[in-house]
């Protein structure tokens, strides 16, 4: 890690780690204040649970090794990852799995007309957006890997229960408990990252479980094709559609008991790891100036949230941003019948799509990473989206294969969505403040996609061309908003670097440790 000098031990047990004395003598509980006045808020007795297991060592800070370091990440990639994953694709699957429905029968059998279909897509935002903030504050003050479990199974239960629809109304309050139930995962899946690795590892694994997005579309699209096709030749007592709902809505609720059983609430009590192997978990993470958590609000940090103009370049981002995504997101199918193919070949034509999703996200996360840069390499998956939606939107007819080129392309704009999420993470300190700005980049996503598939109206069916545009302007601004938080960040960077150089500063032991906010850490770097 280029960010952090770690000692390579040479007289440790094991060969792990090597232990040095930071403690100042009896007076060393006041010494914090003391040296470093500045920092108001630097209260040890309502620091990180992180300080208490550091402190457990006798005051001794452990280096790890290059060695050692690699071993351990592997491990807790190994455990974590493949959940985070699997439970993120099934999360974009089962909000979706309505577009699928759309074109097997659900729209004829639950007799929806005129923009009923289209409030079907705006009705999970609602759960969503009504739940979001609660729901952060008890991610904050629950076990997180407890609390985001439950929300796991309840979703797939609640999914489950869409078979059993037969009108409008009832459709809508399914959806509308979806959305309250899967409002958790994101904010949850970026505490998780934010708390197991460092901020050279957070956007890379961000955009690896994020792309699973596009793993969900891939399977969604074939279990969809197997089930039209497969009740078609071999009739059930169920429709196409209404065994699509049970299928995917109970397996995720299957795999949420399996993710209360496997996953730690964070490395305090994760059973995978030894109890040394949790001290170096947490001793890894020092260089984010974050530590583990934290489940006390804390109302400066909420107001600093609400006043930080980086957080509302983020919001408004989300905001835009994600206009196109909900109205994508509902009518990629009838989209891409538009095209002039068939509804069963949709199914399959869809999951290309899926597939340019994954790719894009993987390759933005790792190159971000590696160049130190995620907003600026992200940024070129909106442009590509943009090119895409110009695509669809200029070529006429007749070029239906240019046309379904271009709906690919536009899966590349979740590139820009999640190194954004990744910077919530890596870039806000402070658990009551990331937890905030969580909710209010979540909520501008709802709103983005409420307003999304309202833009997809019934008089402009099949070609939608007034939504097309509406999405080439969103996806425009959007990137002008990135390149505004790329100047911002390094505004501030540039600033706290001075505040570093004042005669007399002085970095305060355990710092990191002490919930500070980024805005007031003066160590706190921001990623670009």
């Amino acid at each position: 890690m280029a960010d952090i000098e770690k000692t390579p031990a040479v007289s440790a047990p094991a060969g792990d780690l090597e232990r040095t004395s930071t403690t100042g003598g009896a007076d060393s509980e006041a010494l914090p204040k003391m040296m470093n006045p500045v920092l108001k808020h630097a209260d040890r007795n309502d620091a990180d649970e992180a300080l208490q297991v550091l402190e457990a060592e006798n005051g001794e800070v452990i280096e790890l090794t290059p060695e050692a370091e690699r071993k351990l990440l592997r491990k807790i990639d190994w455990h974590l990852m493949p959940l985070l994953c699997l439970v993120y694709g099934l999360n974009f699957l089962d909000k979706t799995c309505i577009s699928y429905a759309s074109i097997m029968g659900l729209k004829t059998d639950l007799g929806l007309g005129g923009q009923q279909y289209s409030w079907l897509g705006s009705m999970f935002y609602f759960g969503y957006i009504i739940w979001e903030y609660p729901t952060n504050r008890l991610l904050q003050r629950l076990p997180l890997g407890k609390w985001s479990a439950f929300n796991v199974i309840m979703w797939g239960l609640v999914l489950a229960c869409m078979a059993a629809t037969s009108n409008f109304a009832g459709a809508m309050v399914v959806r509308f408990f979806l959305g309250l139930f899967e409002a958790a995962v994101t904010p949850g899946f970026a505490l998780f990252t934010s708390q197991w690795y460092t901020v050279k590892e957070q956007g890379a694994r961000t955009c690896i479980w994020f792309s699973f997005n596009g793993v969900g579309q891939i399977v969604g699209g074939f279990v969809a094709y197997g089930i039209a096709v497969g009740t078609a030749n071999h009739p059930v007592g169920v429709k196409s559609w209404q065994l699509l709902f049970l299928v995917i809505g109970l397996f995720t609720a299957f795999i949420g008991v399996l993710f209360l059983y496997l996953m730690p609430d964070n490395q305090l009590n994760a059973r995978f790891l030894t109890e040394k192997e949790k001290v170096l978990a947490i001793e890894r993470i020092r260089i984010n100036q974050q530590g583990v958590g934290n489940r006390h609000f804390k109302m400066y940090q909420f107001k600093e949230a609400m006043t930080d103009p980086m957080v509302w370049m983020f919001a408004f981002y989300s905001l835009v941003a994600d206009i196109p995504n909900g109205g994508i997101t509902n009518f990629f199918s009838q989209m891409i019948t538009s095209f002039g193919y068939s509804n069963q070949q949709s199914l399959l034509l869809g999951t290309p799509g899926g597939a340019v999703e994954v790719i894009a996200l993987v390759a933005a996360g790792i190159l971000g990473d590696k160049f130190g840069n995620r907003i600026l390499i992200s940024s070129l998956g909106l442009v590509s989206a943009t090119i895409g939606m110009l695509l669809i939107t200029c070529l006429s007819e007749e070029y239906n294969v240019g046309r379904l080129i271009g709906y690919y392309l536009t899966q590349a704009a979740a590139a820009s969505f999640a190194a954004l999420l990744s910077l919530i993470a890596t870039n806000t300190a402070g658990y009551t403040k990331k937890t905030t700005v969580a909710a209010l980049f979540l909520i501008s996503y709802c709103v983005g996609n409420i307003i999304g598939p309202q833009v997809f109206q019934a008089k402009d069916a099949p070609g939608y061309k007034p939504a097309k545009i509406v999405i080439i302007v969103c996806d425009c601004v959007a990137l002008l908003d990135l390149l505004l938080i790329y100047w911002w960040c390094r505004r501030q960077n540039r600033k706290k670097s001075e505040a570093r150089a004042e005669p007399g500063y002085v970095k305060i032991e355990g710092q990191e440790f002490y919930d500070l906010t980024d805005r007031e850490n003066p160590e706190f770097v921001y990623h670009l």
